[in-house]
């Protein structure tokens, strides 16, 4: 992780093990100025196989939803 450029979290469902994600965001610098906004979630454990719809699904749609506000609101300031 490199200071002013990841944020990431860590969460569970219950137990470890069981359903457990890992949230973050990225900033990458662009050549010739600007940035580049990464968010992902790395997801692991017993259930997510039988999450996998709606993770691919509602979740995926989500994040996009999200960097698209973000962009829209960066791109204002």
């Amino acid at each position: 992780m490199e200071p002013y450029r990841e944020f990431r979290w860590k969460g569970k469902l219950l137990l470890p093990g069981l359903f457990d994600g890992e949230h973050y965001f990225t900033l990458e610098a662009k050549p010739g100025g600007g940035l580049t906004f990464h968010q992902g979630e790395l997801f692991s454990g017993i259930l997510v196989p039988l999450l996998r719809r709606s993770l691919d699904g509602a979740t995926k749609q989500g994040f996009v939803a999200m960097n698209a506000a973000l962009k829209r609101e960066a791109e204002t300031q």
